[in-house]
């Protein structure tokens, strides 16, 4: 395709697309149309629903340890490169796993509280 060709393309689909949208007939929405959307929720009651704070501790804490395994899945591939990637990787397993004991120790991952 040549730049002439490019040009028309793109000038042409939007007149088109602009033109057929004024001949379309115009539609009055009703009540129901106009109210916003709450994804199946009445917008006429309390948007302040009270959250769970240990439900959103259990979330942090799935997201910590999600990217820290993602930083860990690497490490097949780097074993055999040097000494410090070895020391790097013993190091964040070993913070992983007292970062999950402190949790652990602290009732954070008790459901039942």
């Amino acid at each position: 395709m040549n730049l002439t060709t490019t040009i028309l393309f793109t000038t042409t689909i939007p007149l088109i697309l602009i033109t057929f949208n004024h001949l379309a007939p115009k539609t009055s929405p009703d009540m129901e149309k106009l109210s916003p959307y709450e994804c199946g929720f009445s917008p006429l009651e309390n948007a302040r629903l009270p959250l769970s704070i240990q439900f959103f501790l259990i979330a942090i804490f799935f997201l910590l340890f999600d990217l820290e395994i993602a930083l860990l899945l690497p490490i097949p591939w780097a074993l055999n490169i040097s000494m410090t990637t070895t020391t790097w990787m013993l190091l964040l397993i070993f913070l992983l796993t007292m970062g999950l004991a402190y949790e652990w120790s602290q009732g954070a991952l008790d459901w039942t509280k």
